[in-house]
């Protein structure tokens, strides 16, 4: 049996779920520890019940095992003795490792942010992951589906931009989805299409008013910021973000997502041509995404 240590918001809950749908594919027993994690008062809530997953979760005696961490003093004295005995596997960096899918009694820990762990059963990823029933709060729901009409009747465009968690670590975020890059992308967008209206998904509403206000004047296009939407409901950006047309996504698993669950034949996704500061992360961009860097300039580097 593996076991996969969840972690992170939704989106990097999804490539990990995903992953496990990949590992039983190929017959494997795979359970989640969705303890150790969220166990930290700070940590993000676990959001895949939103799309009705119910998924099999490991027992502390199974982890122990697994870990080797049993506190039993023969097993102690062994590890003294011959170091431990672990299954533990740690993603080395975000690439794509075909070794994951072949480990067996392993902990598994990391993100798995590739879409080629599971590329193979793409109908399978897509229909688990469908908004059907998610709950909207009631004081928003009219909003919420005024988005929906507006996303539908126009040529939607989503932009994303990452504040708050992103400003606090720039060693890893900081300097890749610049202004320059924002504004390249959306020239693309217009360039590209005729009429495009850009729905911006933040979270710094606020300070987003404004950036839309200059982007508006400068284009002459509509930019529209949803509101109402908070940490614990951020699966309904995550649900419009899907419905539009074409993606400016940031260098977040979010919007990674909010693109790939929109299956629009000829879809355009613009996407940063860095990732993170600290890793190489080629194997997280599809076929489909075009690569921008800080600068404005368009390419893979």
């Amino acid at each position: 049996m593996n076991i996969i240590r969840m972690s992170g918001g939704i989106g990097n809950q999804m490539f990990q779920y995903a992953l496990y749908l990949k590992l039983t594919s190929l017959g494997k027993e795979v359970k989640f520890d969705d303890v150790t994690e969220y166990e930290l008062d700070n940590a993000r809530p676990i959001m895949l019940s939103v799309f009705g997953i119910d998924y099999p979760k490991a027992t502390r005696e199974e982890l122990v095992k697994i870990t080797d961490a049993s506190m039993h003093p023969l097993s102690r004295v062994r590890r003294k003795i011959f170091g431990r005995r672990s299954g533990e596997y740690h993603e080395a960096s975000v690439d794509y490792d075909a070794a994951v899918l072949e480990k067996e009694n392993a902990y598994l820990c990391g993100c798995f942010q590739s879409e080629r762990y599971f590329k193979d059963i793409e109908s399978q990823v897509r229909q688990t992951y469908q908004f059907r029933n998610i709950l909207i709060p009631e004081e928003i729901q009219e909003k919420i589906q005024s988005y929906e009409r507006q996303i539908k009747e126009s040529m939607s465009v989503s932009i994303h931009i990452r504040r708050g968690d992103y400003l606090d670590a720039a060693d890893v975020y900081g300097g890749i989805c610049t202004d320059a890059y924002y504004n390249k992308a959306i020239r693309y967008m217009i360039e590209r299409y005729e009429t495009p209206h850009f729905f911006v998904f933040t979270n710094d509403t606020f300070w987003a008013e404004k950036w839309c206000e200059v982007r508006n004047r400068e284009t002459g296009k509509e930019f529209t910021v949803i509101t109402g939407t908070d940490e614990k409901t951020g699966y309904i950006d995550l649900m419009l973000m899907s419905r539009c047309k074409a993606h400016i996504i940031a260098n977040s698993s979010f919007s990674w997502w909010g693109a790939w669950l929109d299956d629009s034949p000829g879809k355009c996704v613009a996407a940063p041509v860095k990732w993170l500061n600290t890793r190489e992360c080629s194997d997280i961009y599809t076929k489909d995404m075009i690569r921008i860097n800080a600068a404005g300039k368009m390419g893979s580097s």
